[in-house]
């Protein structure tokens, strides 16, 4: 699951992908602009800095702006940045994989399925890079349509009532 952390860190990259090449923006419009604590943004961005997915500088015109080009940041590398592991169980993990101590690995149906997420969650993010988030419209991916018919197929499943 994608915390707040790694959600506000790629609001904020968006929002430095749509500036023009070269152009700082400062905290405090990202912040305002993507309904982000300022505080919380200013930690996060610091990691980014670290991370080299962005550039800082400071004083009176200081402000962020993107270090590499949009088209050459991955989408999957800044939520391991920020988040960690794409893998939601430890056992799942390539990068930082640990052992369960409570079942056998080699046929636990559980880790066999969330092996088969961490893969699909990396190939999806992976091949997104930070240009092509700035660039997508809901429409274009059809996402809500499909959230919407999921909502509406949810509500027309049958109810088990207790008598």
């Amino acid at each position: 699951m994608l915390t707040k952390k790694g959600k506000y860190g790629l609001k904020a990259l968006v929002h430095l992908a749509r500036m023009p090449a070269g152009q700082l923006a400062f905290v405090n419009d990202i912040a305002t602009g993507n309904n982000i604590p300022k505080k919380f943004l200013d930690a996060i961005l610091g990691e980014l800095r670290n991370a080299g997915f962005v550039q800082s500088r400071k004083g009176k015109d200081g402000g962020y702006r993107l270090a590499r080009q949009p088209e050459e940041i991955r989408v999957g590398h800044v939520v391991r940045v920020l988040d960690g592991p794409l893998a939601p169980i430890p056992c799942a993990s390539r990068t930082q994989y640990q052992r369960c101590e409570d079942c056998n690995e080699a046929t636990c149906q559980v880790r066999h399925l969330m092996l088969e997420v961490r893969q699909a969650i990396a190939e999806v993010l992976d091949q997104r890079s930070l240009a092509e988030m700035r660039d997508i419209g809901l429409d274009d991916l059809g996402v809500a349509r499909g959230l919407d018919d999921l909502s509406v197929a949810s509500n027309d499943l049958p109810v088990a009532v207790k008598a």
